[in-house]
């Protein structure tokens, strides 16, 4: 075993810290400062800001919110010469080379949280364990605050017993997975294009403590979009006909986006998940804001979708003369491992004592957008492989999320640590 009891509570320490203090997506400096100190206190070379980032592909990501988040992060102690390191973009990839001639072997991390408020039932882990979060409607429901402390733990497990390896190493945490947002300006920036192999990982989806699942593919690929229609306005009452209802726009298109035709060639998925609009009850409303999202098991079926949501939209516009803007803010890909790591990734988790279940599991639905990085990977002759680790969570995105996290984290810590005896190991 190598999860030492030393280990597991530095690790559980680490989530804990993470998940008191959640940051979401494009905003997580906070977190991104815990990682850079931690790994760059161990002598690893850690790189952060825009010589991570291609910002040309950066969608979903508000300046406001942002600027905020920064001066938030000041007011927690965050240092002067970081945050200006960071140049208002966060994340970090950390390498460590041992000197001597190997692979290069990667492993990704999320660091930002969802917009959900946590339970105030006593019951629930962090309540209980008093490291619940301390931001109003934000979360770690999906356990990234994990992900990341695993990562944090593996980083230190290869320093430790660089003597014993070789090789570089890769360790990546990626902000702004939430709305699939934060994969493809990282791969874009160029940082993935050495690796030869990456594994990553997700927590829970179904899975409970003591089970592991090798995804060989899966995923939807998918496209996140903001819609805003703009209509004129006018008295409800004295003028209506001189008015144009955004809303009534939106309203209609909703109704329509729902009704796309499904595609033969796969699975299509849509959700209209928010609609904002109007300004008062006698007024003709001028503005509405919709987010929704497409899915499909290929790129082509979901560009199916997203071909018709921009026909919907264009007509509806149209049709109820109001102008309207669409605005892709997030995307991506379906999941394509290699079989070297796959079976590896197998083989491993056969080999450890306390998972009494292994499964492959090729149907996983939901969107992961370190495919983005993965597909990067695998275009420069890298190999790439994916796996989940179990805990006895009550639902991804919800308030009483929870992973048991002096169980589950171990699982996660062991997969990695064995691939990079597997492929790093003098």
């Amino acid at each position: 075993m190598y999860a030492t009891k030393e280990i597991i509570e530095r690790m559980v320490a680490d989530r804990r810290h993470i998940h008191k203090r959640p940051e979401e997506g494009w905003t997580e400096f906070e977190t991104t400062a815990f990682v850079v100190e931690r790994l760059r206190s161990l002598g690893f070379e850690v790189l952060t800001g825009p010589k991570i980032l291609n910002t040309a592909f950066v969608m979903g990501r508000d300046p406001e919110l942002v600027k905020s988040a920064q001066e938030r992060a000041r007011q927690h102690g965050i240092s002067e010469a970081l945050l200006a390191e960071m140049d208002g973009w966060t994340g970090a990839v950390a390498v460590f080379d041992t000197g001597r001639p190997g692979p290069v072997t990667a492993f990704r991390m999320d660091l930002d949280c969802v917009c959900v408020q946590e339970t105030d039932d006593p019951s629930h882990e962090a309540n209980l364990g008093g490291y619940a979060s301390e931001r109003p409607g934000l979360m770690h429901a999906c356990g990234h605050d994990g992900h990341t402390a695993v990562g944090l733990a593996v980083a230190e497990w290869v320093k430790e017993h660089a003597d014993e390896l070789c090789g570089r190493f890769k360790f990546i945490f990626q902000p702004a997975e939430e709305g699939t947002r934060g994969a493809e300006p990282l791969a874009e920036s160029g940082v993935a294009d050495d690796i030869d192999y990456l594994v990553c990982s997700h927590i829970g989806t179904g899975y409970k403590i003591g089970e592991i699942a090798v995804c060989h593919r899966g995923f939807l690929a998918t496209t996140k979009i903001d819609v805003r229609f703009t209509g004129r306005a006018a008295h409800a009452g004295t003028a209506p006909e001189k008015g144009r209802s955004a809303l009534l726009a939106a309203a209609s298109c909703a109704t329509l986006l729902s009704g796309i035709s499904r595609s033969a060639q796969g699975d299509t998925r849509i959700s209209i998940g928010r609609l904002v609009a109007g300004e008062g009850r006698n007024v003709v409303p001028v503005h509405a804001y919709m987010q929704l999202e497409t899915r499909g098991t290929t790129e082509e079926v979901n560009q199916f979708m997203v071909e018709n949501v921009h026909r919907i939209v264009e007509g509806t516009a149209k049709s109820f003369d109001v102008e309207a803007s669409i605005e892709p803010v997030g995307h991506a890909t379906v999941l394509e491992a290699d079989q070297e790591v796959t079976d590896d990734l197998m083989a491993i988790a056969k080999e450890i004592p306390f998972v009494h279940k292994v499964e492959r599991n090729d149907g996983i639905t939901g969107s992961e957008d370190v495919t983005m990085i993965c597909r990067r990977v695998r275009a420069h002759g890298g190999k790439v492989g994916f796996f989940i680790f179990g805990c006895n969570e009550h639902g991804h995105h919800k308030g009483d999320f929870c992973i048991q996290d002096e169980e589950s984290l171990r699982e996660a810590f062991e997969m990695d640590v064995r691939f990079v005896l597997r492929k790093n190991r003098r």
